[in-house]
């Protein structure tokens, strides 16, 4: 555990990357991580598309930032971009969710993110979740079919940020033992 507890303390939110690009292998690691995420009635409601193409990412990048709003520019640093779409669930999946009102893809995909960005830190690499873009636009860049929805947008690469002191809530806000 106490392994693990290391790498969460040094994974954060990178918002600055080297020109460096990402070894496949790398890249290929992360992504068997996620394969083997677990998932709703094993569902696993996904697919990924990994954008690696200087053009395309650029197109991406573009979709991922706001100018109004001043935010993710620096999506366009990132040597990888892994998007993240909800694919159907199976049957079981759905009907636990239509049962309880819950939507499982969506904690799915959740879970699958941690993964990704996990591993990357166990891989050297920097890593950023986005969740604003311009949905059409990325459809349109990637050729995703109309009825699949692009759910996030996950940079990767190696980060040229120091690692920043973590500002959490204190353990006795977020958990209580035995009642609310």
């Amino acid at each position: 555990m106490n392994t693990y507890l290391k790498l969460v303390q040094s994974r954060q939110s990178d918002r600055a990357y080297l020109d460096t690009p990402v070894e496949r292998e790398k890249i290929e690691r992360i992504l068997e991580t996620v394969r083997l995420a677990p998932s709703a009635c094993n569902a696993q409601p996904w697919k990924f598309i990994v954008v690696t193409d200087p053009e395309k990412r650029m197109q991406v990048a573009e979709a991922t930032s706001n100018k109004v709003l001043s935010m993710n520019h620096f999506s366009r640093q990132a040597p990888v971009q892994v998007v993240v779409l909800e694919e159907s669930a199976n049957f079981t999946s759905n009907l636990g969710g239509w049962i309880s009102k819950k939507h499982y893809p969506h904690i799915d995909l959740g879970i699958a993110a941690a993964h990704i960005s996990l591993a990357a830190a166990d891989e050297g690499l920097g890593s950023c979740i986005i969740g604003w873009c311009d949905e059409k636009k990325v459809q349109k860049t990637l050729d995703i079919p109309k009825n699949k929805r692009v759910m996030l947008i996950i940079l990767l690469g190696y980060s040229s940020q120091p690692l920043r002191e973590k500002k959490r809530k204190p353990m006795q806000e977020i958990v209580s033992w035995e009642k609310y």
